[in-house]
């Protein structure tokens, strides 16, 4: 009964340890994929991405917070070459790079994720769009594939290229694919006015500049 004792009281000490040890280990397990969680628009357009890899990055969006829970964010899953290849003269590349029309035909995405609001369920999705986006480029990111989220998109092109239904508005269209280039993040010389655009360095690594912790804590 003594040695029980002991051990239990040893297990009570430990255990606080251990519970920080874990979500250490989380911290660093998000923080890593937030750092390998970068906008890719050069691909491997010979490496498809499955339609069963998508539905597992989707199901994650309904794990999101959503204001006042109505969840009124749908999504459609493009992952065949002729709905991609439909889609692609809709979508808009990188706009700080303004001689640049996008991927060439061997770097183009082999997969996309149409997030679209519900309007029969809403008439705007508050902040759930940029929390499922987070989701599933972090989804994407973990399976080893790589994202770009698009904005600036012809909505019509892809409504009727993927005969989406007039309920479902799209707002956001998410490349996917195994991507092929060399992204590094630089931090910013602090300053408000610092240069935040997006450019390639002298070796040809698309570089993105990063705010400085202390600039973006106010004090």
């Amino acid at each position: 009964m003594r040695q029980t004792t002991k051990l239990f009281a040893y297990l009570c000490t430990i255990q606080p340890l251990n519970f920080t040890f874990m979500d250490s280990q989380y911290f660093s397990t998000l923080r890593e994929l937030l750092t390998r969680n970068r906008s890719y628009r050069r691909f491997d357009s010979s490496k498809m991405v499955t339609e069963c890899q998508l539905t597992e990055i989707v199901d994650l969006t309904r794990l999101c917070a959503s204001g006042r829970n109505l969840q009124p964010l749908k999504y459609r899953i493009v992952s065949t070459e002729a709905e991609c290849n439909a889609i692609f003269p809709a979508l808009k590349w990188a706009g700080y790079y303004t001689t640049w029309d996008g991927p060439s035909e061997n770097e183009r995405p082999t997969a996309y994720i149409v997030q679209c609001l519900d309007t029969q369920l809403a008439n705007g999705c508050l902040c759930d769009d940029g929390l499922h986006l987070e989701a599933i480029t972090l989804g994407a990111t973990a399976l080893g594939l790589n994202a770009c989220i698009i904005k600036s998109f012809n909505s019509e092109i892809v409504t009727s290229s993927l005969s989406i239904d007039a309920r479902y508005k799209p707002i956001y269209v998410v490349a996917l694919g195994y991507g092929n280039e060399e992204i590094k993040l630089v931090d910013t010389d602090g300053s408000t006015d610092a240069d935040i655009r997006y450019y390639h360095n002298e070796n040809g690594i698309h570089t993105v500049p990063k705010r400085t912790l202390s600039e973006i804590i106010i004090k």
